[in-house]
């Protein structure tokens, strides 16, 4: 079941990644890496971060061992979606009204002539942050009953959606390219809501998120203060490499032009490889290791992390060869044509090496930390990650001088070795010897 939801997933990943690096194509080849595609990357960036942290992490990994252990699964899961999706539209409205202050926050390097363009882009964005959670509540719904396709595949829709408003807007004003490309992220988003709400009507759990409110009224908030406890700590656990990518880019706007769009290109290049196969095998592995923590069945538990390590560990490590020896033809294969220079093929690759160093540690880090999520260890979780956010931010301020952007995606690498070794230690660097390599 583990490996068949695995390829399941790697397949759809792979198939958004594809489009994906299509549409980052179709991006660099029409705007290049300047003002304009810096403004929409900033505008795009604080969206995809909580994209990330939602549908990769935080929420799944809190709610899906809460409703495993509800009584009343239906009407716990509806009250988590009602509050969730009522906070996240108020957000979306604040991030509206206040676009400026937000994207002085996101990118305080930039001048506010530069602010003044990017804010109205910034508050488009932010509307996909409702419609992610929507998706990544019913992507939750559908993995606790082992169906993975229609999350891992829908991605795609996101891709093909900002395809088509570059393909539309490629012969316009660079600054009207990236308003199409930010209300194609919103479409994108609607498409997949669409698809998730198909497939629980078909699978007959639409039911779970259509009880009455009368009804809600009556259900004990007990499990749902425990659940939002958890939330909070899975958030802070499960964003590490997304936090980081963040505090690049914030740095990145002290540099020259180009700067956050080459740490962009080259983490999205990182990603492919992290996203294919780590977070690929957690989303699969992660249902079935909070099922048998629940029946206390340890054994079985590891077994399952065992295998996941090996096939992960091999993986990791033949793509992170890959990835450095052929950095720069990689970068100029998928990208320099048009506006992006043989210049910015440079700068992307050095910072591709950067990051593919780190590629195994995070990659690890997220099964492991499976093992604290299924035994209810978040706060340890986030304790640890952010110790090593805290180390990134060192680096950071350490290597931004001498390196510029290089020494911000090597900050990050080297907070996500801490990220491991942590991880591990409180995972048990004896059982990790004993039952997962030895053994």
């Amino acid at each position: 079941m583990i490996i068949k939801a695995f390829f399941t997933n790697s397949i759809g990943i792979l198939t958004s990644r594809i489009l994906g690096f299509i549409r980052d194509l179709l991006t660099a080849s029409i705007l290049g890496a300047n003002i304009y595609s810096d403004i929409f990357f900033v505008a795009f960036k604080l969206p995809n971060l909580f994209r990330t942290v939602f549908a990769e992490g935080a929420f799944t990994q809190a709610f899906i061992p809460a409703y495993a252990r509800a009584s009343k699964k239906a009407r716990f899961s509806t009250i988590i979606f009602i509050n969730f999706l009522g906070f996240l539209l108020l957000l979306s409205i604040f991030v509206t009204l206040f676009a400026s202050l937000i994207t002085k926050l996101i990118a305080i390097g930039f001048d506010q002539d530069t602010i003044d363009l990017a804010a109205p882009l910034v508050a488009i964005n932010f509307y996909y942050l409702p419609l992610i959670f929507i998706v990544t509540f019913m992507g939750a719904l559908l993995q606790y009953k082992n169906h993975f396709a229609t999350t891992a595949f829908s991605t795609a829709l996101l891709n093909i959606a900002m395809i088509v408003a570059l393909l539309l807007a490629k012969d316009l004003d660079q600054y009207e390219i990236v308003y199409y490309l930010s209300y194609g992220v919103i479409c994108g988003g609607m498409l997949q809501v669409i698809v998730h709400i198909i497939a629980l009507k078909r699978r007959q759990q639409h039911k779970n998120i259509i009880l009455s409110y009368k009804k809600l009224k009556t259900f004990t908030h007990n499990k749902t203060k425990e659940f939002y406890s958890k939330f909070f700590h899975s958030t802070i656990g499960s964003s590490t490499a997304q936090l980081s990518a963040f505090i690049d880019t914030w740095l990145a706007s002290f540099l020259v032009s180009g700067s956050i769009s080459y740490l962009y290109y080259a983490n999205r290049l990182f990603q492919l490889p992290l996203a294919l196969f780590a977070i690929a095998l957690s989303v699969a592995l992660f249902p079935s290791i909070a099922k048998e923590i629940k029946k206390n069945n340890t054994d079985r538990a590891l077994k399952l992390l065992k295998k996941s390590f090996w096939i992960l560990l091999a993986l990791l490590g033949i793509s992170t060869l890959i990835g450095i020896v052929l950095s720069y033809q990689i970068v100029w294969l998928l990208f320099e044509r048009g506006a992006f220079s043989s210049d910015d093929t440079h700068h992307t690759s050095l910072i591709l090496i950067a990051y593919l160093i780190g590629l195994i540690p995070f990659g690890l880090n997220k099964i492991f930390s499976l093992w604290l999520y299924s035994h209810q260890k978040q706060l340890i979780a986030a304790k640890i990650s952010a110790k090593s956010l805290v180390a990134n931010i060192i680096f950071s301020f350490m290597l931004i001088v001498p390196f510029e952007a290089f020494g911000l995606a090597l900050a990050s690498t080297l907070s996500g070795f801490i990220l491991l070794y942590l991880t591990l230690k409180e995972f048990g660097l004896k059982l990790f010897w004993q039952r997962i390599i030895k053994s």
